[in-house]
């Protein structure tokens, strides 16, 4: 199946839809039944068939089927939030005494969410490459953690010889795809045994919406869907589903836009003298460039810099002199946004990723690149010794 067919037409032909131009959208919180029976029958099959909200409702189930096509996985599963996918994912796949493997920086509340779980007895190891995965690696470890590319630093890792490494020696894989989208990356196509993302970012695309998504085999999801996803609760609602299928239908041509503006911006960034570093996989510049050219199919517009400053102040006015950028946290929608993590990210979390004081996220919107990049000029001209 193409993926512009999956975005736009992938179930919505089916004769539930009544010839509608839209899914409808069911916001019934229960399904009843003829027979006592067929009620017990359904119960047993909570994650696929239609009962009570919490386990699946048909506008999230159809969500759930372009999602899990896109990313050619079997299943997937829609949660509330990001972190109810990452939460509920990576609590499926540990136990007391386990041991959790996190290769490069991640989304902070994930490595927030593993510390928390050190109290159940569970353990996790920060590592920078495989090297570093040799050195750490337990007889307890059971999960493999990362994104590609990473969060903040945008390293792109060499996707295929991770899972190749993780397999040799058993361990379970699970891969943020957040940044890239189904549209320019398929990890479960490279040795991924589950893929998250957040729906609130680019998939959504609107900024209107809070979701995640885990994408894997049955024999992963299905465990998942009956025990971690009915018990914490983080169930998506239908109005939320409807807003996924509604982004998923210009999510191809979305992420060609953001794809052109990101790189035209980050360019021009990558010349400038204010700026030490840009940390963008599309830039020839980039370290990782060629990796990710390989298992990439097109880049996205999220990227980040380093100013030449050790200031937070100096970072922070940077952003206070912005017009057309917006300052805030999240990403993926029309308007273009900028944060600088060290005024925001626990410090602890910033130290473990090794994020720097002077490292600026920006996301690069849907507005005409010339405008933004003479608010970044214009803005790092007048900053402290950045003039």
């Amino acid at each position: 199946m193409d993926d512009e067919w999956i975005c736009g037409r992938l179930g919505e032909d089916e004769p539930w839809l009544l010839g509608a131009v839209n899914p409808p959208v069911f916001e019934n919180s229960l399904f009843t039944f003829r027979t006592a029976g067929e009620l017990g029958e359904a119960i047993k099959d909570e994650d696929e068939r239609y009962v009570y909200w919490r386990g699946t409702n048909p506008t999230v189930d159809l969500a759930q089927r372009k999602l899990a096509a896109l990313e050619r996985g079997e299943r997937a599963k829609c949660f509330a939030s990001g972190m109810g996918a990452i939460s509920a994912t990576i609590s499926s796949l540990v136990s007391a005494g386990d041991h959790v493997l996190v290769l490069g920086a991640v989304y902070g509340p994930t490595t927030q969410f593993l510390r928390y779980l050190e109290k159940f007895g569970v353990t996790h190891t920060h590592v920078s490459d495989l090297a570093g995965c040799d050195s750490a690696i337990r007889s307890s470890t059971r999960l493999l953690y990362f994104e590609s590319p990473s969060y903040m630093r945008y390293e792109v890792f060499d996707i295929a010889a991770v899972t190749g490494w993780a397999r040799e020696r058993g361990l379970v894989t699970a891969m943020d795809n957040t940044w890239s989208t189904p549209i320019f990356q398929k990890p479960l196509t490279l040795g991924v045994d589950l893929v998250l993302h957040s729906l609130s970012k680019y998939v959504g695309g609107h900024s209107d919406l809070v979701g995640g998504v885990v994408t894997g085999p049955s024999r992963l999801i299905r465990p998942l869907a009956l025990t971690e996803y009915q018990l914490y609760g983080a169930a998506m609602s239908p109005h939320d589903a409807a807003k996924v299928i509604k982004g998923l239908r210009t999510l191809p041509v979305r992420m060609a836009a953001h794809q052109e503006r990101g790189l035209a911006v980050a360019a021009f960034l990558d010349e400038h003298p204010a700026v030490r570093v840009v940390n963008h996989p599309g830039l020839p510049s980039h370290p990782g460039h060629a990796q990710a050219k390989a298992q990439m199919s097109g880049f996205s517009s999220l990227f980040s810099i380093e100013l030449d400053t050790e200031s937070r102040e100096e970072a922070a006015e940077f952003l206070d002199r912005l017009r057309h950028f917006r300052i805030g946290v999240s990403w993926g929608g029309f308007e273009s946004l900028v944060n600088v993590p060290a005024l925001s990210v626990e410090e602890s979390v910033r130290a473990t990723m090794g994020i720097p004081v002077g490292l600026v996220r920006l996301s690069v919107g849907l507005e005409a690149a010339d405008t933004l990049i003479k608010d970044l000029g214009l803005a790092l001209e007048g900053v402290g010794r950045l003039a």
